[in-house]
């Protein structure tokens, strides 16, 4: 049972689950056929859109999970940017080597730019599920002081 402190679907997170889950399925998509129509065209470029697919899986079912799985998708989305980032660079770089569009390729033009934004949203609401973990757990451990409001003690009340 997912823990209930780090519960990544609600509100904006809702969203993301949404557009992750439609972004792997184009992108789990798009690599199926272009490794099984042609993989020795560009065998790079078609590895990396396979790996880009099994990225955004991860993604949308640590999203959906949220619990333990939050940590897990912090290092998706974070795998997910350097991945853009290294792939899109290199496919201005090195063109040779993506003769075909992939999902990272150019900074994900070719699905306007969401693979590249996506993974710094999806990093922001990872780090809000975590920040709200780590205030409810706080507040569990320390009682409140007395006299604090609903401490349920006033300051004159004796102690046991």
């Amino acid at each position: 049972m997912p823990d209930p402190t780090r519960r990544a679907l609600g509100g904006p997170g809702v969203v993301l689950v949404v557009v992750y889950g439609v972004l792997a399925l184009a992108a789990t998509g798009r690599s199926l056929l272009q490794i099984l129509s042609g993989f020795d065209r560009a065998p790079l470029a078609y590895a990396l859109s396979a790996l880009a697919a099994a990225v955004y899986l991860l993604a949308t079912w640590c999203l959906a999970r949220g619990g333990k799985w939050v940590r897990v998708g912090t290092w998706a989305c974070t795998v997910e940017l350097v991945g853009v980032l290294a792939v899109g660079a290199a496919s201005f770089l090195v063109p040779d080597a993506f003769p075909d569009k992939t999902v990272w390729s150019h900074f994900g033009q070719g699905y306007g730019f969401v693979p590249l934004v996506l993974p710094v949203l999806g990093l922001l609401w990872f780090r809000k599920v975590e920040r709200e973990a780590a205030a409810a757990e706080q507040a569990e451990a320390s009682p409140p002081d007395a006299g604090q409001p609903g401490s349920g003690r006033t300051p004159d009340a004796p102690t046991a």
